[in-house]
């Protein structure tokens, strides 16, 4: 299939802003390509399209899979495999924000907890502990934050970031 300039420099975009999240480019290409077109595609056709071998798509489907970034769908007809992504960003973004949080701030949470509980605490600086402790708060609360805005409608939750920053803007001037 042949891309647009426009849908070339979308994907060509998504696979850089990927790489710098820590997301292989490949994979980020294989998820903007499917959120692009929005209907089912073989793992042949991304591969022919992108320009990218066919170990390498499915390498990267298994991880968008992994992430819940893409599904396996049947198409009548063609006995081959085809996936397919959402095409609503506010679902997107959840999964995206939810599996980084499985990923990174779950275990960074265990392991500061586990620490505050380790008996080895009492051997280090009060300073050090109280660097934990507030390490833990702050992503206790952020993940609380966090949590509540994603079980918001999106129509509710873009009401609520608007008012966010008009909020923001009102405090800063009065400090100012």
């Amino acid at each position: 299939m042949e891309l647009t300039p426009l849908a070339e420099r979308f994907i060509l975009h998504w696979g850089e802003m990927g790489s710098r999240w820590g997301v292989n480019r490949t994979v980020a290409q294989i998820h903007a390509l499917l959120y692009l077109l929005g209907r089912p595609v073989a793992a042949d056709e991304i591969a022919e399209t992108l320009g990218v071998a066919r170990s390498n798509v499915s390498t990267s489907l298994k991880e968008l899979q992994a992430w819940r970034l893409a599904k396996i769908v049947h198409v009548m007809g063609d006995r081959r495999d085809h996936f397919e992504t959402s095409t609503d960003i506010w679902e997107l973004f959840k999964l995206i924000v939810e599996g980084r949080r499985q990923r990174e701030i779950d275990p960074t949470l265990t392991m500061l907890r586990d620490s505050l509980m380790d008996p080895g605490l009492a051997a280090e600086s009060k300073e050090v502990e109280q660097r934990l402790r507030d390490t833990l708060n702050f992503l206790e609360t952020l993940t609380a934050w966090s949590d509540e805005m994603l079980r918001l409608k999106p129509e509710t939750l873009m009401k609520t970031l608007g008012m966010g920053a008009k909020l923001s803007r009102a405090v800063r001037r009065k400090s100012s």
